[in-house]
């Protein structure tokens, strides 16, 4: 009896398996095919963007061999080219390389590039900053003082990892438009900052002490200044 009702139960579960998948085997088959597919194109997305860093990597070396043969023009190109169709890893990269061999062969395309970068908003603030920066140390032989400030005052004045560079450069600004009390309390703000890297904490020493005399009282600056006997 007990064979006899196991073979009733087998049939049973038989049966309402045969029914489940007469009414959902086609969706049971389109979901199978759905996994498989995705699977496949997810590798095969994977492999392309393998590809494109690859190709991406080996332009990339090519223009950087081009601007250090000097051949700026091309390599300006070839790293234009890397910055409009690359990966985005490589078009950053792409972009300031671009605007430093515009820089090699004429400043003021230089200063153009990178104020490009800087107003591109695809481009990583960080590395936007960085190229008002970059900007800003180009145009302080050329521009003046409410120029320079008015690319990276902002920067200098704020708390960034980038405020180090654009104090440096507004103290240079500040040094050759002869505004000395100002670049002297520029290079003493640099000075004081604890984060302040040892390169930039050196050369912000050196103005400040250049411009020391801007901040002493008149008694010192004129005994500084008398004629010894």
């Amino acid at each position: 009896m007990t064979d006899i009702f196991h073979e009733i139960e087998e049939d049973l579960r038989r049966d309402r398996l045969r029914k489940l998948w007469d009414r959902f085997g086609g969706v049971i088959i389109a979901a199978c095919v759905l996994v498989i597919l995705a699977a496949a194109g997810w590798s095969g997305y994977q492999y392309w963007r393998h590809e494109q860093a690859v190709k991406a990597s080996e332009a990339y070396q090519s223009a950087v061999a081009l601007f250090d043969a000097g051949k700026m023009q091309e390599a300006e190109t070839a790293f234009a080219a890397i910055a409009k169709s690359g990966p985005a890893g490589y078009r950053t990269l792409a972009l300031f390389r671009a605007a430093a061999a515009a820089t090699a062969r004429d400043k003021a395309a230089g200063i153009a590039a990178f104020d490009a970068i800087a107003a591109d908003n695809s481009v990583p603030p960080l590395a936007r900053d960085l190229a008002l920066v970059r900007a800003a140390l180009l145009v302080v032989d050329t521009a003046g003082l409410p120029e320079v400030k008015q690319r990276i005052g902002g920067i200098a004045n704020g708390t960034g990892p980038l405020r180090h560079s654009a104090r440096e450069t507004l103290a240079l600004a500040e040094l050759k438009a002869g505004d000395l009390a100002a670049a002297n309390k520029t290079a003493t703000d640099i000075t004081t900052d604890s984060d302040t890297p040892p390169g930039v904490r050196s050369r912000a020493e050196l103005i400040r002490r250049l411009t020391a005399s801007a901040t002493a009282p008149a008694g010192e600056a004129a005994a500084g200044t008398a004629p010894t006997q």
